[in-house]
């Protein structure tokens, strides 16, 4: 109906788009003044000065001091409110639960890490989720209900017809089917889910490589090995959110794997996994293998091979990039992707050299020409694309100024 708040075109409205485009100005950029926001919004002062009182009312932005070292009287600088919410990121795997809070502005303002070690959990999922969630929001001196909104990623993904988690067998105590409304009744605040390969390509699309790029592919090399698979800007998670489950892939080079989901494996995983890096190592002859768990072995074999141009160690590199390249090929035949981000501890290890290695092969064995890079984001990526998920939907309700 005609004059309704809500109503596109409305005073209100409105006022809530350029409430936000100031919102987004302030996140981008930092402080700024009442001239330079009405600048860059294209609002005249006393509009701009009306903006920034209502926002200040309403506790999305403070005065944070004044400009100084220019010409003229100086100039009052807002900022985005810090404390105007949080949102929390979960990153799970079999031996650990990393847990961080963010505040609006994106900034870690609480971390903590949970041991999750053995095949039977010590305790249940549910009082390992809260156990971690608590522990960052501790660190943060906040409360449980301070956050606004919480992301897991884990391995996998949540079947959504099912609720049950699948793809990742090798996750125990997470596959009851009842585990999300546990979880739900135990948290005050929203709870979503998502892939951690998925969380680790929204982190290089926000953050990283991926910056304005909306077709990407991210190959993913560390405990698994996946792929992310972002189509139109948005991420592509298939009918049961098994896309990207490239590890279960059949290649050339490896045994027909059969019962995979049994198994926890495929072909390209046992092609082109990091388990299948020190096999190599030995098969080549490499005598000083680190001891450790195979992921952090593969990278630290993967880092050594880069610095050598012969020998076993670059023989071990070029067989390595030969094998991502066989399963790669299949993946970009299909998705004829722009870009390729190649992440994990596996594959950024190998920096560059690896990279140009991969890019040859898969140029002799696809049609399609991707360009390849190495990931940006090597801190925490998954737990980075966690926070990033849960402060994008928190900003969209707490910076929605029409209600």
């Amino acid at each position: 109906m005609a004059g309704t708040a809500g109503t596109p075109g409305t005073p209100r409205v409105l006022r809530a788009m350029n409430d936000r485009a100031a919102l987004d100005l302030l996140l981008e950029h930092g402080p700024l003044s009442r001239t330079r926001i009405g600048k860059l919004t294209g609002l005249s002062k006393p509009t701009a000065s009306q903006l920034l009182a209502r926002l200040e009312a309403a506790g999305l932005v403070r005065v944070t001091g004044t400009s100084e070292g220019r010409p003229g009287p100086s100039a009052q600088l807002y900022a985005v409110d810090p404390a105007a919410a949080y949102a929390a990121g979960l990153d799970v795997t079999p031996h650990r639960i990393r847990a961080a809070v963010a505040d609006i502005t994106g900034a870690t303002v609480g971390e903590f890490e949970l041991a999750t070690p053995g095949r039977r959990p010590a305790q249940p999922v549910v009082q390992q989720v809260t156990a971690a969630l608590d522990g960052a929001v501790k660190a943060a001196g906040l409360t449980r209900d301070d956050v606004h909104r919480l992301v897991i990623g884990t391995p996998g993904a949540f079947d959504p017809s099912t609720g049950r988690l699948r793809y990742a067998s090798h996750l125990p105590g997470w596959h009851s089917p009842a585990l999300l409304g546990e979880l739900a009744a135990a948290l005050p605040m929203p709870v979503e889910y998502e892939n951690d390969v998925n969380l680790a390509a929204l982190a290089e699309q926000r953050l990283g490589a991926a910056r304005g790029h909306g077709d990407f592919v991210l190959l993913w090399n560390e405990e698994g090995l996946g792929a992310a698979l972002v189509l139109g800007g948005r991420l592509h998670r298939g009918w049961t959110g098994g896309a990207g489950e490239v590890g279960f892939l059949p290649v050339p080079g490896a045994p027909l794997v059969r019962q995979v989901t049994r198994a926890n494996s495929g072909g390209y995983q046992e092609l082109a996994g990091s388990q299948a890096v020190p096999r190599l190592a030995q098969e080549l002859g490499i005598e000083d293998i680190p001891s450790g768990p195979y992921a952090e072995v593969a990278a630290a074999l993967v880092a050594r091979a880069a610095d050598h141009a012969s020998g076993p160690h670059r023989r071990l590199l070029e067989t390595y990039a030969t094998r991502l390249a066989t399963g790669l090929a299949s993946l970009v035949s299909v998705l004829d992707p722009e870009l390729v981000v190649l992440g994990g501890a596996c594959l950024t290890a190998g920096g560059e050299v690896l990279r140009g290695l991969v890019q040859a092969e898969l140029a002799e064995l696809a049609a399609a020409r991707p360009r390849l890079v190495v990931g940006d984001v090597t801190e925490q990526p998954v737990l980075r694309g966690a926070l990033e998920s849960a402060l994008a939907t928190t900003r969209d309700e707490v910076f929605d100024t029409s209600r």
